[in-house]
């Protein structure tokens, strides 16, 4: 019996979890020794939602999921873990979910069409880890005001982050994650089931 998962694959989803983690922890060190005090901003570029959207893309929305929680979880544990560690990483794993699905319609998408995902996925993303983060500052240090206003203050404060990520990954997601996508393509051939003929442009 065939294992679910091809040893392949999984080889090709344990890099991509590694090389996204590794350069999301360089880029929080680099941050951190940065005499100008934009931490917030310095740690938005990585590879982090690129490489999870090639995973999801590539294979499958489950292993996409699988790929964007285990690089957030991995990387926190060599920089700052805490209790926001397993939502942060299930916003940005469904990042993968959500191009697992996006390739059951759209089999060779344009660089456009990534560049416009892009800016859908980490919008949205950018702005649940917002709202998340502003529940947990509301939740444990300022429950005396309202969870509006520190939302609010949580959406303001994190627009140039928001911009800084969502810049990055347009640029990543229209450059690098078609070169990706080609590579393992190569390297994992397409089983019949996920053939072009099922549907989508070809």
């Amino acid at each position: 019996m065939q294992p679910r998962i091809p040893i392949r694959q999984l080889t090709a989803i344990s890099l991509l979890v590694a090389t996204a983690a590794a350069v999301r922890v360089a880029m929080n060190w680099l941050a951190l020794a940065l005499v100008v005090p934009i931490y917030g901003v310095f740690v938005k570029i990585g590879l982090s939602e690129a490489l999870t959207f090639t995973s999801g893309f590539a294979f499958g929305p489950v292993q996409g999921f699988v790929t964007g929680f285990l690089t957030i979880v991995v990387s926190d544990l060599f920089t700052w873990s805490g209790i926001w560690t397993p939502f942060i990483a299930a916003i940005v794993a469904l990042i993968g979910l959500v191009a697992g699905i996006i390739r059951r319609f759209k089999m060779n998408p344009s660089t456009r069409f990534l560049g416009v995902s892009a800016i859908a996925l980490i919008t949205t993303s950018e702005v649940l880890q917002n709202v998340w983060f502003g529940w947990y500052m509301w939740s444990f240090y300022l429950p005396e005001t309202s969870f509006s206003t520190v939302l609010a203050a949580s959406l303001v404060d994190g627009l140039p982050s928001m911009i800084t990520s969502v810049a990055s990954n347009t640029l990543l997601f229209t450059i690098v994650v078609p070169r990706i996508l080609r590579i393992l393509k190569e390297w994992i051939p397409l089983s019949d089931k996920d053939s072009p003929n099922r549907g989508g442009n070809t």
